[in-house]
């Protein structure tokens, strides 16, 4: 639970070329400043602004799990000709995301996602960055046993645990 201030009242959308739509508009500001100013815009003239700003906030979510899907799934991104595929891919998708929270959740030793962290930016949760790379490289773990190519052992060249795991992050996090 957070505390904001809100400013509420009505105005008119104008679009040139279209009829005039009234609204109901939100201002939000956290007094602690944790986020900048924001203008939430609602055609319900009779919401009230703490309805719409709950609406945000349930809403939120979903737009973060749609820029997600995007950004490493490939949603909107497809490549088909045909309208019924992409119409199969997108909830294909949207399942995908799913699968990998869900294998996440029950793989996380104590329930926490190794968080991958940059110098110049320090985050305290997972992203969905982080829990796609957890996933892959426990999914990877066990891939190399069915996958030996090499029939001569003298063809084999070990490589340093670390280096082959500093290998396996890398790819987990580009792929």
């Amino acid at each position: 639970m957070r505390t904001v201030e809100v400013a509420t009242g009505t105005a008119v959308w104008s679009n040139a070329g279209q009829p005039t739509v009234p609204i109901r508009w939100v201002l939000i500001r956290d007094p602690q400043e944790t986020f900048n100013p924001q203008a939430l815009l609602c055609t319900d003239e009779e919401a009230t602004a703490g309805q719409i700003v709950s609406w945000f906030i349930l809403r939120w979510q979903m737009e973060v799990t749609f820029h997600e899907v995007r950004d490493h799934l490939g949603v909107e991104t497809q490549r088909q000709w045909n309208d019924l595929a992409i119409l199969r891919t997108t909830p294909a998708l949207l399942g995908l995301f799913s699968l990998v929270a869900l294998w996440a959740k029950s793989w996380a030793e104590g329930g926490e996602i190794p968080v991958r962290q940059a110098a110049w930016y320090r985050k305290e949760h997972a992203t969905f960055s982080d829990t796609l790379a957890f996933v892959r490289g426990k999914l990877w773990e066990h891939a190399h046993e069915g996958f030996v190519t090499s029939s001569r052992p003298s063809d084999l060249t070990k490589l340093q645990q670390a280096l082959l795991d500093r290998f396996a992050e890398t790819l987990a996090y580009a792929a």
